[in-house]
């Protein structure tokens, strides 16, 4: 017994000689920061953001085609608000829409840069207009803030790229890299049209960039449990995407006298067997990196925590949601309350964790629910993308400038749950990031797709001057 206890004790101290060192080792991944110029930009900035939301570029679904009216004048608007960057740039239209402008490096040796947005938003909710603070298409600038559709997805980051470059075209800066501003016009229905068009029509023409720059990540104002400084999430992989229909079909009949297997009650049963059998969850990258870079931050008992997933990594990966997630989001069925229904049929949603696959999904669908389910693939469905580097040139330079931007922030490299159009530059760009500095707190998270959007003017202001200062910084 004496021997036992003796063991167990010495087993006790090797584990937490072995958690105190894996900690001490864990050190401070943050770059040092330097002061940056400070550049002026007209009040216009404010006028020009405003009147881009007001052209109602929406993406009602896949097959519905773009507004017109809306797009080209859209164009128009960009034409005429922005005279330097469309007389000295080239502008290619891609799918009559999407819109591909091209500075001209000084050295062809070099790799270029792209830099992304996209022009389209998504529909609003019409019940919910009356609960907008202003119209959210009018573009309403109130004295802290400019509201409406696209000033958070994705209109800032696009008139605030174009901002930037007009600045540094009226400084006469000539970048040494080439750099490509690609803008589609389907990003909110998968960007088939849009976005896949110009990556293909850039790889036609041999172009090999060094960096891809997309939305997808941003300055988490009190979302990270722990720190009170902004946290500035670079995304360098995002989740896959598919939604499968289930389908239910039987003989039906009278619900007086209901079968053992109801329709709507197989339904039912298969969607919460797939939530009762949830994919597992996992340490992939780059959710090891967010470990490293948010855990030597943390006080010593939370940073002892962060640098030992290996023995505490279950409540660390459920709370960064690191495993293919399943959402139920449309269910039809049923056409009287006294008829039991022929068909009946559920919409799931996945969100695929690097790693696992649209297919490995679907194998898991089926060996979880009833075999007399139909099972279908729904739209548009991609495979999560590869995992950019962390230790490239372009992600060092991205990582400073947001340091000397922010340099109360701590930059961590993350995975977003959600889709954007960079996916598809990932075969003709080295690495792909998804980072401008919008704020986003516990308010204005679900104001996304959602009611009063809107982007703080002094906001929006710092994206065009962390655009003006990486351009400069990658030239």
């Amino acid at each position: 017994m004496k021997n036992l206890l003796k063991l167990i004790a010495l087993t006790i101290i090797i584990v937490s000689v072995f958690l105190i060192v894996n900690t001490l080792k864990l050190d401070s991944k943050q770059v040092a920061s330097d002061k940056l110029n400070t550049v002026q930009f007209s009040n216009d900035i404010f006028q020009n953001l405003s009147n881009a939301i007001k052209y109602k570029t929406i993406s009602y679904n896949e097959d519905a085609i773009p507004d017109s009216t809306a797009f080209l004048g859209f164009h128009k608007f960009l034409r005429k608000t922005f005279p330097l960057i469309h007389s000295k740039l080239s502008l290619e239209k891609i799918n009559n829409y999407s819109l591909l402008y091209t500075w001209q490096g000084s050295d062809l040796s070099k790799k270029p840069i792209i830099f992304m947005s996209h022009q389209d938003v998504v529909p609003i909710d019409e019940p919910t207009i009356g609960n907008w603070e202003a119209g959210p298409f009018e573009g309403k600038i109130t004295k802290t803030d400019i509201i409406g559709r696209g000033t958070l997805d994705d209109k800032s980051t696009l008139i605030g790229l174009l901002e930037a470059t007009e600045k540094l075209l009226e400084e006469s800066f000539q970048p040494s890299r080439t750099i490509y501003f690609a803008f589609g016009h389907d990003e909110e229905v998968g960007g088939s049209n849009g976005a896949l068009a110009i990556a293909t029509h850039l790889k036609a023409k041999g172009i090999q960039a060094a960096m891809t720059i997309d939305e997808g990540g941003f300055i988490a104002e009190n979302l990270v449990p722990g720190f009170e400084n902004p946290v500035a999430i670079i995304n360098l992989a995002e989740k896959g995407f598919a939604s499968f229909r289930l389908i239910v079909e039987t003989s039906g009949g009278h619900s007086s006298a209901p079968p053992r297997e109801n329709t709507i009650g197989m339904l039912a049963q298969a969607i919460v067997d797939l939530e009762n059998n949830q994919l597992p969850y996992k340490l992939v990258k780059p959710i090891d990196y967010q470990l490293e870079y948010i855990g030597a931050e943390l006080p010593f008992f939370e940073k002892l925590t962060f640098a030992n997933p290996w023995l505490f990594k279950k409540p660390i990966l459920e709370a960064l949601n690191s495993h293919t997630t399943i959402a139920p989001t449309i269910i039809h069925g049923g056409v009287k309350n006294n008829v039991i229904p022929t068909v009946a049929e559920a919409t799931i949603n996945f969100r695929i964790l690097p790693g696992e696959t649209i297919e490995s999904v679907k194998k898991h669908i089926i060996n979880t629910i009833s075999d007399k389910i139909k099972i279908e693939p729904v739209g548009f469905l991609t495979d999560p993308s590869p995992v950019s580097s962390i230790d490239s040139e372009s992600f060092k330079i991205l990582e400073k400038t947001i340091r000397d931007m922010f340099p109360n922030s701590i930059v961590v490299p993350g995975l977003v749950g959600g889709g954007t159009d960079s996916r598809y530059f990932y075969e003709i760009s080295d690495d792909v990031y998804r980072f401008y500095p919008t704020r986003i707190g516990p308010n204005s998270m679900k104001r996304f797709h959602g009611i009063d959007e809107k982007i703080r003017k002094d906001n929006y202001e710092e994206i065009i001057t962390f655009s003006y200062h990486l351009i400069k910084k990658l030239n």
